[in-house]
């Protein structure tokens, strides 16, 4: 049974940073491709990152040079580190797994796997 468990959420202020983690259990995720995606309230869920099975990582234009997705083997974990902050950032935030190596983008039908979220909050 694969288990996506998000933590790392808060309140921050506009320029703050935050760590996200998505601890997994009965899935790889050094393996797999892996992604963050983010809903904010009465928008549709979107993507913001993706890493592939070999590293190389995929970034939402509103995101890239502030965020930064990785995983940690040992651990079996996937990260998301949060840099510059901004109010737009403000959304529940999700780990999700596709099922497969490869990664097709930042597209949400093409992930099997999804945690429960953990919320972010930036103030202005």
């Amino acid at each position: 049974q694969v288990e996506l468990v998000e933590s790392g959420g808060g309140s921050v202020q506009a320029g703050g940073s935050l760590r996200l983690s998505c601890a997994a259990s009965g899935y790889t995720v050094s393996t797999s491709c892996m992604g963050w995606f983010r809903q904010a309230p009465g928008k549709e869920r979107e993507g913001v990152a993706t890493i592939n099975s070999d590293g190389i990582t995929t970034y939402a234009d509103s995101v890239k040079g502030r965020f930064t997705i990785s995983t940690d083997s040992d651990k079996n974990n996937l990260y998301l580190l949060m840099n510059s902050l901004k109010p737009e950032d403000t959304s529940m935030y999700y780990c999700a797994a596709r099922g497969g190596g490869a990664c097709y983008g930042l597209v949400v039908p093409l992930f099997r796997f999804w945690g429960q979220g953990t919320q972010v909050t930036v103030s202005s």
